[in-house]
């Protein structure tokens, strides 16, 4: 098997040969999916880099790795520094970067089925400052020098039944054609996966722990629509489902029939769709309207049924979560228990329901200081023990066929140190203050992030990711356009409907990590005398919170009411599913403070 070295030598030589003099490798794939199947996944046989997130660009003497904060440490574990240089985003992008150590007069090459037109505009206009020039390849270099490529996914799609989603696909077809009515268009592609899953009611299994199929869609101002995808991936079933207002062509044929629309008008989400799929709808003489994805938005807003299912998956979930804290209450403490034991008997305390249809992620399986790595994912090489002392992070979930979920919980194995309750109970605080808040309709994501921070910001510390993203039903466990951030989105207005996570943490490098995540559901919020229209969060998730990590007295009297609360209703849902020596144990891990 060839060395990371071997593969970034043949990069370059392939690069020499096709003419170029630097390449950019996103981890993303046609559709600009952040999960991505194991075809797509360039980035990580370059480099060796196991995260979700980064780019890296190859050039003849030097090359760089881009990641964001939550992958600081992980990167230099996992990606030599002795042939790579590690750069932060946002403090640098791939394009500034560029356009400071591209050759002068270079050929920078990039796949234009792998990036947005905004970054071929930004990263051209850089590299243009630097008398070098960006240039579009018809084959990825990549892929010309990874032997053992895996070929894209055959599993077959699956029909997502009304009774999960709640609506017809025949209904979301419709209120599209309205929307485009309304934009005088003809049609709208949709290039997303998560988009077209939703949109025709179908699921897939071709990227792992996001049930989604690799297809690109193509629908009408009359309702009907194209949806293109690999024939063996349909059975009678899903054509049934499908009806015939739906014609399936081979996935291969989508990019010439973008160019079938000549004096046609049609829509294309300019963050979603590729550069690739602006050009073809353009070389075929199309009015190109640069408009978001119009299933982004109804996607995000959850309506009665998916949120039902998704009551009824967190419940389910969270008494397979609270059998695993049970066990590890027991177990762990005798220092006999590591990460990938303990993943996996929390994986199996889920399959144990019965109805678990894939994990949503990798489990972030964390002991000591593993969890101080924000995304860490456990292997052989880096497995640890959990040992009393610590702090043990372990951020999960689960895919059902009614819900998506993810929760992250801290325990203490043993007895923690005062530093350790002390920070756990600031990240605590953050927690229960945007659990609590309420605001005005209108209110960003952005404008709350603040309220999970300030406890942490008022003793000098931070985590560097976003408190909050949104979740799918039965679908990606990341899905936008809600975020609670302050950096990389929240800027959507939150609106009824919507799922987010609620997850501050704390990370002490080399020691140990703290985060405690819950699903929250924005409400209409009645409030005597308001003036606006208010909203809230309902909390979805629920299992116990380590009540041995909390320093009580940091908490105000208004914080114990929530967690004890908080906890009562954990006994309620996950207490009848339970029993014998779980159920004891629930009952005094959720006694009040």
């Amino acid at each position: 098997m060839s060395t990371y070295q071997d593969r970034l030598n043949a990069l370059r030589a392939q690069l020499v040969r096709v003419q170029l003099d630097g390449f950019v490798v996103p981890l993303t794939d046609e559709h600009m999916s952040e999960y991505v199947g194991a075809y797509a996944q360039r980035l990580a046989w370059l480099t060796g880099f196991q995260g979700s997130a980064g780019s890296a660009v190859v050039l003849p003497e030097e090359a760089a790795i881009f990641v964001d904060g939550r992958y600081t440490l992980q990167v230099r574990e996992q990606v030599d520094g002795a042939h790579w240089r590690y750069e932060s985003v946002p403090q640098t992008s791939v394009a500034a970067w560029l356009g400071a150590h591209a050759p002068e007069g270079g050929r920078i090459g990039y796949d234009p089925w792998l990036h947005t037109r905004a970054w071929v505009k930004a990263a051209g206009e850089a590299l243009t400052e630097r008398g070098a020039r960006l240039v579009a390849v018809d084959s990825n270099p990549v892929d010309a020098v990874w032997p053992d490529r895996p070929a894209p996914s055959d599993a077959r799609l699956v029909v997502h039944e009304e009774r999960h989603a709640g609506q017809s696909a025949a209904e979301k077809r419709q209120a599209m054609a309205d929307w485009l009515t309304v934009r005088k268009a003809d049609a709208v592609v949709l290039s997303a996966l998560d988009s077209i899953a939703w949109t025709f009611n179908i699921r897939g299994k071709d990227v792992a722990r996001t049930p989604v199929a690799l297809a690109y869609a193509i629908v009408h101002a009359d309702a009907t629509a194209d949806l293109y995808v690999a024939p063996e991936k349909i059975d009678e079933t899903v054509v049934q489902h499908l009806g015939n207002a739906v014609r399936v062509h081979p996935r291969v044929d989508f990019a010439e029939a973008l160019k079938g629309f000549t004096g046609k008008t049609v829509a294309a989400d300019p963050e979603r769709a590729v550069a690739a799929i602006f050009e073809a709808l353009e070389a075929g003489g199309a009015k190109v309207l640069p408009l978001r994805d119009p299933a982004v938005l109804p996607k995000a807003i959850k309506n009665p049924v998916e949120i039902a299912g998704h009551k009824a998956a967190q419940a389910r979930d969270g008494a397979a979560l609270s059998r695993f804290l049970h066990w590890i209450a027991v177990e762990a403490p005798a220092g006999g228990i590591d990460e990938l034991t303990a993943a996996a008997r929390l994986e199996a305390f889920r399959r144990d329901t019965g109805l678990l249809e894939d994990l949503s992620f990798d489990t972030i399986s964390g002991a000591g200081p593993n969890g101080a790595v924000v995304h860490y994912r456990v292997e052989e090489k880096t497995n640890r023990r959990i040992e009393p002392g610590s702090f043990y992070l372990v951020d999960s979930g689960g895919q059902y066929r009614d819900g998506t979920t993810d929760v992250t919980r801290t325990i203490a194995i043993g007895t923690p140190t005062e530093e350790m309750k002390r920070r756990f109970s600031l990240v605590l605080k953050g927690n229960i203050a945007l659990a609590r808040t309420q605001f005005p309709a209108g209110t960003r994501g952005s404008q709350l992030d603040v309220l999970a921070r300030q406890f942490l910001w008022a003793e000098g510390l931070d985590y560097a990711h976003g408190t909050g993203h949104g979740v799918g039903s039965f679908l990606s466990v990341h899905e936008g356009p809600q975020r609670i951030a302050t950096f990389g989105g929240g800027d959507e207005p939150l609106q009824p409907g919507m799922i987010l996570s609620n997850e501050p943490g704390y990370y002490k490098t080399g020691e140990y990590g703290i985060r405690i995540e819950n699903l929250v559901l924005v409400e209409p919020r009645e409030v005597p005398g308001a003036e606006r229209e208010m909203l809230g969060f309902e909390t979805l998730t629920f299992a116990p919170i380590d009540r041995n990590a909390i320093a009580v007295g940091l908490l105000t009297g208004d914080e114990r009411a929530w967690i004890d609360a908080y906890h009562a209703k954990v006994v309620e849902i996950v207490g009848s599913q339970l029993e014998g020596d779980a159920l004891a144990w629930l009952t005094a891990a959720c006694a009040p403070l």
